[in-house]
């Protein structure tokens, strides 16, 4: 994905994603992109939310773009957007850059990573049963998987709330989105999703789900939260791991691991940051980001999903 580099003499553009999750995960890579140089950071904050809104205050006009990680601006349930409360006072820390959360990404290259998928043979998903462990986290990839024919499972009241209810159509997920996000939005971050050490711990939960399912895809932290032994066989898509997370689907079983964002140095990136490196190309505003905007410069750096076999047992998937 590096191209010449056309710019040797000025400063790379600097995305940084702010955390909200385990500092232990930080990471930095240098690349050149579209002839563009490009520096890529990570910076964790061990849950600490006042932190983060100093830490996005004082990037704030001196970098490219800012990511939100560890949690999401903005929940999607078909066209209805709802805006989680503390993250949108995160985003409000910056007036002049660009802040995202890699929900406009999620629409786009999650959606095209499942057809990629599908039309290239790599994994045959019509009729397999597939878990996402939250379509309003990732309601493109939930809406591809449907499409592709997949017998799909939809746990957000599963993993989200710790209430054992599994959704099994779109339209279910839709109108529970209507009745709960609103109040939902409103609470703390740490209560919705895992924050800080949370993302360090496993404590399987719920195992018949995963056990049901050949494919868990969705949010990286949500599926190691949970995730049992025994998965031997079983496929994971997802983003955002790193060489111990490997290590540890691994240990768990799995048989194929696909990143939908790009790998460098060793591990993926979350959308946020992805999503941050791709409006600073692009010089534009989120806001005035269109899905075609995402797809044309995924396929000018020449994107595709990482596909990565864990076991022997891969080969036959």
């Amino acid at each position: 994905m590096a191209g010449d580099n056309q710019n040797g003499n000025s400063p790379p553009l600097r995305v940084v994603s702010v955390s909200l999750g385990a500092a232990r995960r930080d990471h930095r890579s240098e690349v050149t992109l579209l002839g563009r140089r490009l520096s890529i950071e990570r910076v964790g904050v061990d849950g600490d939310f006042d932190r983060a809104c100093a830490m996005i205050r004082d990037l704030d006009g001196k970098v490219a773009a800012i990511g939100l990680g560890g949690t999401d601006l903005y929940l999607v349930a078909g066209k209805r957007r709802y805006v989680i409360e503390e993250s949108r006072r995160l985003a409000e820390a910056a007036k002049v850059t660009p802040v995202v959360d890699g929900s406009g990404l999620k629409n786009t290259l999650e959606r095209e990573t499942i057809r990629w998928l599908a039309a290239r043979g790599v994994l045959a998903l019509k009729g397999k049963k597939v878990l996402v462990v939250s379509a309003v986290d990732r309601f493109g990839m939930a809406e591809a998987f449907t499409e592709a024919g997949s017998r799909t499972l939809f746990g957000d009241l599963i993993f989200a709330l710790g209430l054992p209810i599994p959704m099994r159509s779109l339209r279910t997920v839709r109108v529970l989105a209507a009745l709960l996000l609103p109040i939902l939005r409103r609470l703390p971050i740490r209560v919705l999703y895992p924050t800080g050490s949370a993302q360090e711990s496993t404590r399987p939960k719920h195992a018949r789900f995963f056990r049901w399912a050949d494919v868990i895809a969705g949010d990286f932290h949500y599926i190691r939260r949970h995730l049992p032994e025994g998965m031997d066989g079983k496929t994971i898509i997802t983003n955002t791991t790193t060489r111990e997370d490997v290590a540890f689907l691994r240990q768990r079983g799995i048989a194929l691991l696909v990143t939908t964002t790009p790998e460098f140095e060793g591990r993926s990136f979350g959308t946020n940051v992805m999503e941050g490196v791709l409006v600073a190309l692009a010089g534009k505003r989120p806001e005035a980001m269109q899905p075609r905007n995402y797809l044309d410069l995924l396929r000018q750096l020449g994107w595709q999903p990482a596909v990565q076999p864990l076991e022997k047992a891969a080969a036959s998937v």
